[in-house]
């Protein structure tokens, strides 16, 4: 494989992008205008009901947001203007055949102008709405696909399997252990060997589920609740923890089975973090996997880690996510050849699970919270619960005994503390229900197989890639100084407001 210019090869290019309103999708948008100017246009995607709509979110949402504050400031009075020239907002929704386009924008000038299709679209909530993550996650894979083979000029089609919560290539091995490969999915192959996995029969399944509740009357909370519910079954009864991990499978079997002669490639990043280095050094958006935790440990709300110490946990900050699509799309352009890439860190420079807890006290110990009284919060060393076991243990002892106490004191009182009560009892099933839903990642005893990566960084480093900008190797990260001076102040800064 040999690579040449990365900014020679975007130069004149128009490039379409689903998602456009995720983490990862800005970083890319922001990327390509900063690094080159001279890129023809990017279609960005946006669900919305007009084009005055999607231009207002991608404002609001995407080039309103501090990412873009170098690229304002390189620009100066230009900046608006620049973006006018090279940004489109196009409403529309990978859900719906055709991505639901309508009349908004002409089909046959977007057909005989892309050169490339970046796909980061995604419905990443673990326990979703079936019916929404299949819409999203599998048929929408089907429905970019079907657009991409329109596309006359087209030279590429990156798909990406985003890791919005944790660990989105988990999906690739459920809770098995071991080297997870970057191997495809086959279409209806199930992971627990159960036969019988057919998508169509998964639609038909969601769509006899939907009208029996309709014939029931439910209230829409009902619907939201049942298929919720029914995500999780059917995931299960295949193999996978849940929903998300289940439709994304479902989706890359999809994509491969009908990928015919399109140059395409599907980039699976691990656990996706604030940035390392570019734009700037720890932008995140949300509190993203780990950082929901971090955030709760910070504000003095959680003093425990559900995870093994010793296991590797595979993260990888945005930016080096992003520059790996830039390089990928450039060797995969007009190539028959279709490979699967790990974006992660667990083999080439892993960080363990232990390693978290101790950065986070030490973080916060020096700079702590200010909570809204003006006061600082201060945190104490965090208990690491290693096993299940444990963690219900700690719950009983902490949080369900004194609860029982309180339910007896409550009883006795006529109710007094029913509030209370009732409150305590949903927070406790949070807690129960979340530490089922992370427990496949949590102690999963595995590590990601990045063959495919390293030999394509090897040909970016040996060809003409401008590797000062589109580095993507792992080993450049002292995880130390990445948490304490990097990631934890971005966490401080963009997500506990």
């Amino acid at each position: 494989m040999e690579l040449g210019s990365i900014i020679e090869f975007l130069e004149g290019k128009t490039i379409f992008v689903t998602g456009a309103t995720g983490f990862l999708a800005k970083i890319f948008v922001e990327k390509i205008l900063r690094v080159q100017p001279n890129v023809k246009k990017l279609y960005l995607l946006v669900r919305a009901e007009d084009i005055e709509s999607a231009t207002q979110r991608m404002h609001d949402e995407i080039i309103g947001k501090d990412l873009f504050r170098l690229l304002k400031k390189n620009l100066g009075p230009k900046f608006n203007s620049f973006l006018s020239e090279k940004l489109a907002a196009i409403p529309g929704d990978i859900s719906q055949e055709n991505l639901n386009l309508k009349n908004f924008i002409s089909k046959e000038e977007i057909y005989n102008q892309l050169d490339v299709i970046i796909n980061v679209a995604g419905a990443t909530k673990f326990d979703e709405r079936y019916d929404v993550a299949l819409g999203t996650n599998t048929l929408g894979v089907k429905h970019i696909l079907d657009f991409a083979k329109r596309c006359i000029k087209l030279k590429v089609l990156v798909h990406l399997s985003t890791a919005r919560h944790i660990m989105s290539q988990i999906y690739l091995c459920g809770e098995r252990g071991g080297l997870i490969v970057e191997n495809p999915h086959n279409l209806g192959v199930s992971l627990n060997g159960v036969l019988g996995l057919d998508i169509d029969m998964e639609r038909k399944v969601i769509e006899d589920s939907l009208n029996q509740l309709q014939e029931k009357e439910a209230t829409k909370e009902e619907i939201k609740v049942a298929m919720k519910d029914l995500g999780i079954k059917r995931a299960n009864k295949y193999g996978w923890p849940n929903t998300y991990v289940f439709t994304k499978a479902m989706g890359e079997m999809l994509l491969w089975h009908m990928k015919g002669d399109m140059p395409l490639s599907i980039i699976r990043p691990t656990m996706i973090t604030s940035t390392y280095k570019e734009p700037f050094p720890g932008w995140i958006e949300g509190a993203r996997t780990i950082d929901g935790i971090t955030v709760a440990y910070g504000k003095g709300k959680l003093r425990f880690f559900l995870a093994s110490p010793e296991g590797v946990i595979d993260m990888i900050p945005a930016d080096l996510v992003v520059n790996a699509m830039i390089v990928v799309l450039v060797a995969h352009a007009n190539q028959p050849k279709h490979i699967i890439y790990h974006v992660g860190s667990s083999i080439s420079n892993p960080i363990k699970y232990r390693s978290l807890p101790d950065y986070g006290y030490r973080y916060f110990k020096a700079k702590p919270w200010i909570d809204l009284h003006g006061k600082p919060v201060k945190v104490c060393k965090g208990i690491m619960l290693d096993s299940m076991v444990s963690f219900r243990r700690f719950m009983f002892l902490r949080y369900q005994l004194p609860l029982k106490v309180i339910e007896l004191v409550n009883a006795v009182l006529c109710q007094y503390f029913r509030g209370l009560c009732d409150d305590l009892n949903k927070k406790i099933h949070l807690v129960m229900r979340l530490a089922e839903l992370y427990k496949p990642y949590v102690f999963l005893d595995a590590v990601f197989d990045n063959m495919n990566t390293m030999k394509l960084l090897s040909a970016a480093r040996e060809g003409d890639v401008e590797m000062d900008l589109f580095n993507f190797d792992p080993k450049i990260i002292d995880w130390e100084d990445y948490f304490l001076n990097v990631h934890l102040p971005g966490i401080a800064k963009y997500v506990m407001k």
